[in-house]
């Protein structure tokens, strides 16, 4: 699990809570969750954040420096070794490090490769970074959310951030199974923009 802050820890909490051994990979600082409070547990030294623990129970954390070729190493082993990887980087991040689905591809060709982006991999929107605040006014979900005749309202919790890990580990389930089947991985492309609107049936 490379990804972080909600919607693919979110995703990867489901997968740890149906049993999976799910390893975070985190920057030597840690999630930005880690910092985010109140509500918090515990004080002092020992005080963290609420909401990062929320998102990442049952999972076993891993820091690494992606920009160093150790760092590159142990993730191409972990991957080599692994069913499924998420990531939400924007577009060609993870290629950045050489650790992009086709070379990744190239040593486990089972593997399941997850996307989450704010926009998809491609498209005029591909490079902006996905904010659940934004996609929530884009998708349209803020126009039917408050009173009839009064301004457009965000909901309370960042639901299309919830709405794409829902729909990400969803799809890992099923491209697993076809890995399993067949012997053969995806790459998946799961967008916060794509499945808020699709949520909005």
């Amino acid at each position: 699990d490379f990804s972080r802050v909600l919607a693919g820890p979110f995703a990867t909490m489901l997968l740890a809570d149906l049993g999976a051994d799910v390893l975070k990979i985190e920057s030597l600082q840690g999630d930005d969750t880690r910092q985010w409070g109140p509500p918090w547990l515990g004080a002092g030294d020992d005080r963290q954040s609420a909401y990062f623990l929320s998102v990442n129970r049952n999972k076993r954390s891993l820091a690494l420096n992606l920009k160093a070729p150790e760092g590159q190493a142990i993730a191409r082993q972990l991957a080599a070794e692994s069913h499924l990887l998420i990531e939400n980087f924007k577009p060609g991040g993870m290629d950045g490090f050489g650790l992009g689905y086709a070379s990744l591809q190239a040593d486990n060709p089972a593997l399941v490769y997850a996307s989450l982006t704010g926009y998809g991999q491609t498209g005029p929107y591909a490079d902006r970074p996905g904010y659940d605040f934004v996609i929530q006014g884009q998708s349209g979900l803020m126009s039917i959310t408050g009173p009839e005749e009064g301004e457009p309202y965000k909901l309370g919790v960042a639901i299309s951030d919830v709405i794409a890990g829902l729909f990400a580990a969803v799809s890992m389930l099923g491209a697993l199974r076809h890995a399993e089947a067949s012997g053969q991985g995806q790459h998946l492309d799961i967008s916060l923009f794509d499945t808020s609107i699709a949520a909005l049936v």
